[in-house]
């Protein structure tokens, strides 16, 4: 089998998304960052900005958020992972959508 004709390797298509998203250009590390905030802002001004985007610039910027907590998965630590949850609501809060949670 060629090289070329082989199918990616599972473990690293995500990464791959998420480095080089077709529709958002993200900052880099903004999963990384502490700030709820911060991460929501950046996010929505990416996707505010992308003229690559087939969705509102909501609908793509929660898309990538949760993206990267679904693909991360057990190797996402726990206070991360409830930082990336806050920026979910963050990000419901700058678009005006009312939140999920009671």
């Amino acid at each position: 089998m060629a090289p070329d004709s082989r199918k990616p390797n599972p473990a690293n298509w995500s990464a791959r998304v998420t480095r080089e998203s077709a529709a958002l250009d993200l900052e880099e590390g903004v999963f990384t960052w502490k700030d709820p905030r911060r991460i929501a802002q950046s996010l929505s001004a990416s996707a505010e900005q992308s003229t690559r985007r087939k969705a509102s610039p909501f609908r793509s910027a929660m898309s990538m958020l949760v993206f990267y907590i679904n693909r991360a998965g057990s190797n996402l630590d726990a206070q991360q992972r409830q930082v990336l949850e806050q920026a979910k609501i963050e990000l419901r809060k700058l678009y005006g959508k009312p939140s999920r949670r009671p």
